[in-house]
C-alpha cells in the first residue's frame, strides 16, 4: 500500500493493524495513520463508521461537560477515556452520558467501563490526540483538584510541613492531606502544560489558580473558602522556607521538587493583598534547559535571517556592549545564551552573573546572584573583572552602579552581553542616561541594541484560511488593499494545541547597530525622532515589521501581533 495515498479502511486492515500493534508494542491507531496516509479527522471518521460509533471532533469534546462524578478523572486518565454530558454549560444531568474513547481496539476499557459507570451510557470515538488534549485541559480544573475541592473546606493544616520528594498522579490521588494534594496537583498540571509560572490569586472568598502558557495567563481552577486559601499559601511558604506567620510584607524564596526523576526549581514570590496573600511560582526545569542549551542556536529562536546575521555580527565584536531589551518573558536571556553558545570556542574566558542561572553552559563560569549573602550584580561584576574574563554576560542591569561598571568593562577591552527593560531600542538610550551613565562613555561602549518580542504561532494542525477582521486591520493601520496578497490563517483549536489555536512561539526582533552618526546623537542627547530618522537611512526595521511578515505568511494572527507590539 502506498503510504502517501489516502485509503479506505477495511476490517482486514483493522485486523492487520491490531496484530502489528501487539507485535511492535505501538498503538494501532498510529500504525493505521502511518500506513494509510489519512488525516486524523478522516481516520477517526472511518474508524467510527466501522465500529458503529459516532465520531467526536475536538469542538464537540470542548462543548460537553465531564461527568467525573460518575467516572473520576484519575480513572479516565489511566484508561484514556472520558465520560461526558451534552447540553448546556454544565451538561444535562438527565441526559444519557457518552463514554468517549480514543482506542476502539481497547476492549478491556469498554468492559471495565460497563462495571465502573453504574448507569446507562453510549460510546463515541475521538482521535487519541484530541482526547489527550481534552484530558489535559480538564486536568487543570477537575482532575486531582476535584476530589480535594469536595472536602477541601474541612481540611486541616496537618501535613503542611511534608517535604515533597516526588510528584506523580498516583501520589496525588493517594495523598490524605487536601492541602498537599492541591499544591502537588497544581505543580503537576503546570509541568504538563509546560507553564512558565503558576499564579495563586486570593480574592474575597476563593483562591484562583492560573498558569502562564506561551506568555498568556490561563485560568486553571478555583478553590472556595478563605481558610483553604490561607492553608495553600502557607504550604507554599513552608516549601520555600518562608515565615508563615508574616502576612503583611512581601516574601521571596525558592524550593525544589522531583517529577519523573527530574529536579524542578521554583522561585516563589508572596505578595500581601486586601484579602490575604497572592503567590507566584516561577518554574525552572534545569535539566531540560541544560539539554536545550547544548543545541541552542539563534536559528532555533525563529528570528528572521537579517536579525540573525546582525546579532552574530554584534556577538563577534572583540569588545563593547550588546544590549538586549524587551518586556519580562520575551526571551532576552535565551537570545544572549544562543549568541554565547555560538561564540563559545573555548579560546576565551566567558563569565556570567545571573539571577537565577537558567541554562548551564559547558566551559562557562556561571555565578548566581545571592543578595541575602551580599552578592549583588554590582559586587559580583567587580569581582568578575579581576578574574581575567574575555566576555561577560550580566543577567540584567537593574541599578546605576551595575550600569556604570558594565560600561567601564566594555571600554576596557571586554565584550559585555546584558539585558535591560525598555520598550524599544531607542528607549534604551534614555534608560541608561537616566541612570547617570556618561553619554560619551555609553556611546563609545555600545555596539548595538536588540529589542525583541515573542509571538505565538498558529497551530499547524488546525490552522485554516480565514478572512481578515476589518477591526483588526484598522487597529493595525492596514487597509483591505494593503493585504490583498496576504494569506490570513487562524487555528480553530485541536488536540495538538490544547484547543487554543496556537502552538509554539517565535521571536521577532529589531536590531540597531550603532554608527558614528548615531553615537554623536547619543553624546549630544539628540531627540528620539532624529535617531529614528538616522536608523531608517541604515535600513533599520521595527520588530512589528518582522511580525507583519509572519502574519502575511499565515504563521500567526493580527490579533496576536497587536497583543505584543504596536
Amino acid at each position: 500500500m502506498n503510504a502517501r495515498e489516502p485509503a479506505v479502511l477495511s476490517p482486514e486492515m483493522l485486523h492487520s493493524a491490531r496484530a502489528a500493534a501487539m507485535a511492535q508494542g505501538r498503538p494501532a491507531m498510529a500504525l493505521l495513520q502511518e500506513a494509510c496516509g489519512l488525516t486524523p479527522e478522516e481516520l477517526t471518521r472511518q474508524l467510527a463508521a466501522l465500529f458503529c460509533y459516532p465520531a467526536w471532533p475536538m469542538g464537540r469534546l470542548q462543548a460537553a461537560s465531564p461527568a467525573f462524578d460518575l467516572l473520576s478523572y484519575t480513572d479516565c486518565a489511566q484508561r484514556d477515556c472520558v465520560l461526558l454530558r451534552e447540553g448546556g454549560d454544565a451538561g444535562d444531568a438527565g441526559a444519557v452520558p457518552v463514554l468517549v474513547i480514543g482506542n476502539p481496539f481497547a476492549e478491556d476499557t469498554l468492559q471495565w467501563a460497563g462495571y465502573a459507570i453504574g448507569c446507562a451510557y453510549t460510546v463515541a470515538l475521538a482521535h487519541p490526540d484530541d482526547l489527550t488534549a481534552y484530558l489535559m485541559q480538564q486536568e487543570s480544573v477537575q482532575q486531582a483538584m476535584q476530589d480535594m475541592m469536595e472536602d477541601g473546606s474541612h481540611g486541616e493544616t496537618a501535613g503542611l510541613d511534608q517535604t515533597i520528594e516526588d510528584i506523580s498522579l498516583i501520589r496525588i490521588s493517594e495523598d490524605s492531606s487536601p492541602v498537599v494534594k492541591l499544591v502537588n496537583s497544581t505543580i503537576y498540571d503546570a509541568l504538563k502544560f509546560q507553564a512558565s509560572d503558576i499564579h495563586l490569586e486570593c480574592d474575597a472568598a476563593s483562591l484562583v489558580i492560573k498558569y502562564r502558557v506561551d506568555g498568556v495567563l490561563v485560568q486553571a481552577g478555583t478553590v472556595q473558602g478563605l481558610q483553604m486559601a490561607e492553608q495553600i499559601i502557607s504550604r507554599i511558604k513552608v516549601l520555600a522556607e518562608l515565615d508563615i506567620a508574616e502576612r503583611r510584607v512581601p516574601q521571596d524564596g525558592r524550593f525544589k521538587v522531583r517529577v519523573k526523576g527530574s529536579e524542578i526549581d521554583f522561585r516563589v514570590s508572596i505578595m500581601p493583598n486586601i484579602f490575604g496573600e497572592d503567590a507566584v511560582l516561577r518554574l525552572l526545569d534545569r535539566r531540560a534547559l541544560t539539554e536545550a542549551a547544548a543545541a541552542l542556536r539563534l536559528e532555533s529562536l525563529g528570528l528572521n535571517d537579517d536579525a540573525i546575521a546582525q546579532i552574530r555580527r554584534l556577538a563577534a565584536k572583540p569588545h563593547g556592549m550588546l544590549l538586549v531589551t524587551g518586556p519580562t518573558g520575551s526571551g532576552k536571556t535565551t537570545t544572549l545564551y544562543a549568541a554565547i553558545t555560538e561564540i563559545n570556542t573555548g579560546r576565551d574566558k566567558i563569565v556570567t552573573i545571573e539571577d537565577p542561572v537558567e541554562y548551564r553552559l559547558p566551559r562557562v563560569l556561571q555565578i548566581p546572584v545571592n543578595e541575602k549573602k551580599g552578592l549583588t550584580f554590582a559586587r559580583g561584576l567587580r569581582s568578575i573583572l579581576r578574574h581575567d574574563p574575555d566576555k561577560i554576560m550580566i543577567g540584567e542591569i537593574r541599578d546605576d552602579e551595575t550600569a556604570q561598571i558594565a560600561v567601564q568593562a566594555s571600554l576596557t577591552g571586554h565584550l559585555v552581553f546584558t539585558t535591560v527593560h525598555a520598550n524599544n531600542v531607542f528607549d534604551v538610550v534614555g534608560r541608561f542616561l537616566h541612570m547617570g551613565v556618561d553619554p560619551y562613555s555609553f556611546a563609545a561602549a555600545l555596539n548595538g541594541i536588540v529589542a525583541q518580542r515573542l509571538l505565538r504561532l498558529n497551530c499547524e494542525h488546525c490552522a485554516v484560511d480565514v478572512a481578515p477582521d476589518p477591526q483588526d486591520l484598522a487597529d493595525s493601520g492596514l487597509s483591505a488593499g494593503d493585504v490583498r496578497e496576504w494569506r490570513f490563517k487562524a487555528g480553530g483549536g485541536c488536540g495538538h494545541c490544547r484547543g487554543t489555536g496556537y502552538k509554539g512561539r517565535k521571536a521577532v526582533a529589531e536590531v540597531l547597530i550603532l554608527n558614528d552618526a548615531m553615537r554623536e546623537m547619543i553624546c549630544t542627547r539628540a531627540p528620539v525622532s532624529r535617531m529614528k530618522e538616522e536608523a531608517a537611512t541604515m535600513g533599520f526595521r521595527l520588530a512589528r515589521s518582522a511580525g507583519l511578515d509572519l502574519v502575511r505568511q499565515g504563521e500567526t494572527t493580527l490579533l496576536e501581533l497587536n497583543r505584543v507590539t504596536y
